[in-house]
């Protein structure tokens, strides 16, 4: 491992917001706020020079003027936000509530969609893979290449399901076929499904993680419908590794993420995962790992979450406040909104 890269980043990284700032006396000083070429860089803390924190005050801040400058006043204090898939949305998606009373956009099921109504967790890792990043490793793909909807076995006994069935989730753009496995380690009315399995490729002989990827079919049946299903699973092979003729298994999994549209979130633009969901029994025609999506649909869908949003820019003609952390942060002039005239 040392060879290839594991190593110890840093110790003692705790407290790092008290560590004393260098040549004090030569930072402008406003009020507690230590300034350098206009920037905050510091605080005073009882009276010593600190770094302090990753903010405009170089606090630890629980009233964000960021998120009130930003057009988003009030939610510039801590507070509870209701879920797209909490309590209140589960029950307008089901029927049982007024739509009216909903605090984020409805789900409009498309005529296919039937069954219960529960939270899909598609966030939630088997701990052998994480992501695509450890996919192409053979051993630990051997434990983990299935990934079944878990459900709770109140759920289940209440739906008549069990362990092994094969069950459909529909989401609003699509659905997808997949094997029910029963627990007791889930809350009554959420299921969950890994992330990070059902790769598929659609050439036979593209040598594309093979162990770990079904050949499949992708057919457009209607404009914008398109439907994908498993022709070949995993299967063993001759090369190089000898292990590659050792493979046992044909489950790769199932590619949920196709039915997920697009649910940008307001305030950060990220994808809000989780989904509302309807499962119900496969039908005789439904083989597993059969995904099916409308992407006119899914389009219309990420509209209406656009739709919320509070379009930039916000102070100075910004697209994103300057003091937010990247990995590789661009020139400051880079996060100015310009069109052909000039700046926005």
């Amino acid at each position: 491992m040392r060879k290839y890269g594991a190593f110890e980043v840093a110790r003692d990284v705790y407290s790092l917001n008290e560590t004393p700032l260098a040549d004090a006396g030569a930072l402008e000083q406003d009020g507690d706020l230590l300034r350098l070429d206009g920037h905050a860089v510091g605080v005073l803390a009882g009276g010593h020079a600190v770094v302090g924190y990753e903010t405009p005050s170089r606090k630890l801040e629980l009233y964000s003027t960021t998120m009130r400058d930003w057009n988003w006043p009030e939610f510039a204090l801590p507070e509870y936000i209701k879920s797209h898939v909490g309590p209140q949305a589960l029950a307008v998606a089901a029927g049982w509530a007024d739509p009216g009373t909903a605090d984020n956009p409805v789900v409009e099921w498309p005529a296919h969609a039937r069954g219960e109504v529960l939270a899909l967790v598609p966030t939630y890792r088997l701990p052998t893979l994480v992501h695509s990043r450890n996919n192409n490793a053979k051993w630990l793909f051997e434990i983990s290449h299935k990934n079944p909807l878990l459900m709770s076995s109140a759920d289940a006994t209440r739906l008549e399901m069990a362990t092994g069935d094969l069950v459909k989730v529909h989401t609003e753009i699509g659905w997808f076929v997949i094997s029910l496995w029963v627990t007791e380690g889930l809350k009554p009315g959420v299921v969950a499904c890994s992330h990070h399995l059902g790769r598929w490729r659609r050439d036979r002989d593209e040598a594309i993680e093979p162990w770990g990827s079904s050949v499949v079919s992708v057919e457009e049946r209607e404009p914008g419908k398109w439907m994908l299903r498993v022709v070949q699973g995993a299967q063993p092979w001759t090369s190089g590794d000898p292990d590659s003729r050792r493979i046992w298994w044909s489950d790769t999994g199932v590619h949920q993420n196709l039915t997920f549209p697009v649910h940008p979130d307001p305030v950060s633009g990220m994808q809000c995962w989780h989904q509302v969901v309807k499962v119900e029994k496969a039908g005789e025609k439904d083989r597993y790992g059969d995904v099916f999506v409308d992407t006119v649909l899914a389009h219309l869908v990420y509209l209406k979450w656009k739709a919320l949003c509070r379009p930039a820019p916000g102070p100075g003609d910004l697209r994103r406040p300057l003091w937010f952390a990247r990995t590789a942060r661009p020139r400051a002039d880079a996060y100015v909104m310009r069109s052909e005239a000039g700046t926005v």
